[in-house]
């Protein structure tokens, strides 16, 4: 296969402004892989930058291409890189995006050896909410006998937060929705409903325990305030726009960058030793992404939305490959708009469409 498809758009907007355009493979420079891509994951904080949010930050060159993480297959190499080879399986970031295709051309420094037993979807998924929640939970330093509390927990870096900060031996408050807190049991944590009379619950699910950490995912006053009242110290207190500030730092993070590198190679073996499970709660086929873009702006994803570029089933069955909450997302949004199903499930190949 020498012709693919590649997300691009021209301007900044909502899915109003994504197009589906076909992409030839392209050829590696001299320090380049060309890798086939087998899933990707989406990340909140690029829909930001595709709508306008975050242009104070980041420099966009339109048009432009979304998708940072990725894995697939080494599909041909510069004539400068000699440890890798044509058939390698590879996980890694796109530092200038682009990773929403059937192709991506990196150096090679933006990628590594994807291991074994770690599967195609956590692979594509785990690069920059990875990264994110690592450097977060390292910065924090926690130890047996930190309590700390963690907003939207159930979320695509939260939720690895979590599992960090309990590796890390951590007692780990989990602020989240009610549907999510058999979950948040699962992965270590003690579970705590949102809304009025949280800091009553989280003083007594910690039973005595000090509040010595807090991260907040979620943003707004409402969390500032209940860090300050818990008597979380300052300097303790990660706030939405420090994680803002750590993604952007990773998004674009150069292909030699070796901290960038060596995260997602301590995190890729964390998952390969089941210290880390990344949980992916949508996994959309390729012309599927609006779909899968849309699931992610509901902002309710437990884990990571992942799209996945090979995928076997065809036609209706396609359904396989889609969580029973994306399934439902789709019917609603179907009867919403007074659409067939079929339409609203993403049947055009363009997302435009």
């Amino acid at each position: 296969m020498r012709v693919g498809s590649a997300v691009q758009y021209d301007r900044y907007g909502g899915f109003d402004v994504v197009d589906l355009v076909p992409q030839e493979r392209p050829e590696p420079g001299p320090g380049d892989v060309v890798v086939e891509v087998v899933a990707a994951g989406l990340n909140h904080v690029e829909r930001f930058l595709r709508e306008g949010k975050l242009r104070d930050h980041v420099d966009l060159t339109f048009p432009a291409h979304q998708g940072v993480d990725f894995a697939g297959i080494v599909r041909a190499r510069g004539k400068e890189v000699r440890d890798l080879k044509v058939g390698d399986e590879v996980m890694g970031h796109a530092p200038e995006g682009g990773a929403h295709a059937t192709w991506i051309r990196v150096p090679r420094g933006a990628v590594v050896k994807k291991p074994e037993h770690v599967g195609w979807e956590v692979a594509g998924g785990l690069y920059l909410a990875g990264a994110t929640a690592s450097t977060i939970v390292r910065g924090l330093r926690l130890g047996p006998e930190d309590t700390v509390v963690i907003t939207a927990a159930a979320g695509g870096v939260g939720h690895i937060e979590c599992q960090l900060a309990h590796d890390a031996g951590a007692t780990v408050i989990a602020l989240g929705s009610p549907r999510n807190h058999d979950y948040l049991r699962q992965i270590g944590t003690l579970p705590v409903a949102y809304g009025d009379g949280e800091e009553d619950r989280i003083r007594s699910i910690a039973d005595g325990r000090p509040i010595t950490a807090f991260i907040d995912n979620h943003g707004g006053d409402r969390e500032t305030g209940l860090a300050a009242r818990l008597g979380v110290p300052a300097e303790r207190v990660v706030s939405s726009e420090d994680r803002r500030d750590v993604e952007i730092r990773f998004l674009r993070a150069p292909a030699e960058d070796e901290e960038a590198r060596d995260l997602l190679t301590m995190l890729a073996k964390a998952v390969q030793d089941r210290r880390v499970q990344v949980l992916i709660s949508g996994f959309y086929p390729f012309e599927y992404i609006v779909d899968a873009y849309e699931d992610l702006a509901e902002m309710r994803s437990r884990g990571k939305v992942v799209i996945g570029m090979q995928t076997v089933e065809t036609g209706a069955r396609l359904d396989w490959y889609r969580s029973e909450k994306a399934r439902d997302l789709r019917d609603r949004y179907a009867e919403q708009r007074g659409s067939d199903t079929e339409t609203m499930a993403g049947g055009s190949a363009s997302p435009s469409a």
